[in-house]
């Protein structure tokens, strides 16, 4: 067999799928022909991020789920594999958090942000495996975070205090790595491949107003500007292709070089 980036006729799962990265990895997959059910909560969301306009829309799907909840994500995923008959990609985009100061949060933040950024990443993982193991093999793609790699530089900060990233993100998205080898090598027998993309400054359109804190950001990096989604879609493009067949418990850094200065 000659392996591609082709993904076509392959079931693609994404959570988040219709947020400031997650369209841009959704579109690049549908790009590839890839059959992808985006499972969020707000439909009328999704609808408004893919208009008819968009590129293989009739590959394009809507699957409700909640990632907070153990009982919703098997709900979908059994849907999805009842109208597939397979599902070959999980991509865990979607997190939850809310607080901000390192000095200030509450036990109720940090716990809040420790479940939707990593624990719903475990869950997730767990209830795709009996889905995978049915079709004996399957593929997860987790989204970190720089900051799950480096400390903030926080001087950066100084100047914006509205941006600043919070500790509890970071101890989490570094515990989105760990959770990636772990269930790489756990996995592994199965011929189930699991690894992580970590991006760096993506910041959304409306941080993107903050002109002076965006170039902050540019001069961090080694590229001298700010991630777009475009940017990011190809690493999930390759690591849901047959040509990453035997990549397992990696982690896929694109950062512009930020983390290498």
């Amino acid at each position: 067999m000659v392996y591609t980036f082709s993904l076509k006729n392959k079931v693609v799962i994404i959570t988040g799928g219709y947020g400031h990265l997650g369209k841009g990895i959704t579109e690049s997959l549908l790009f590839h022909e890839a059959i992808v059910y985006v499972m969020g909560r707000d439909e009328a969301k999704f609808n408004e991020a893919f208009p008819d306009s968009t590129i293989n829309k009739s590959l394009l799907h809507f699957v409700s789920g909640d990632i907070s909840e153990t009982e919703s994500i098997i709900s979908s995923f059994q849907t999805v594999f009842d109208k597939e008959g397979k599902i070959d990609v999980l991509i865990n985009n979607a997190f939850y958090s809310k607080g901000q100061s390192p000095e200030t949060m509450t036990d109720e933040e940090w716990a809040y942000c420790m479940d939707g950024t990593l624990s719903s990443v475990f869950r997730t993982i767990r209830s795709i495996i009996p889905f995978f193991k049915k079709g004996r093999s399957g593929k997860i793609i987790n989204v970190s975070s720089m900051y799950g790699v480096v400390a903030p530089q926080f001087e950066i900060y100084d100047d914006f205090p509205a941006y600043l990233n919070p500790p509890h993100y970071g101890a989490a998205k570094a515990g989105v790595i760990q959770l990636t080898k772990y269930y790489a090598s756990y996995l592994g027998k199965d011929n189930i491949q699991v690894n992580a993309v970590t991006p760096g400054p993506f910041p959304s359109e409306s941080v993107q107003q903050a002109t002076g804190f965006v170039d902050e950001l540019k001069a961090k990096t080694s590229l001298n500007r700010i991630g777009k989604p475009e940017d990011l879609a190809g690493a999930f493009v390759f690591l849901a292709s047959d040509t990453s067949n035997f990549i397992t418990g990696q982690n896929i850094v694109v950062d512009g070089g930020w983390t290498s200065k």
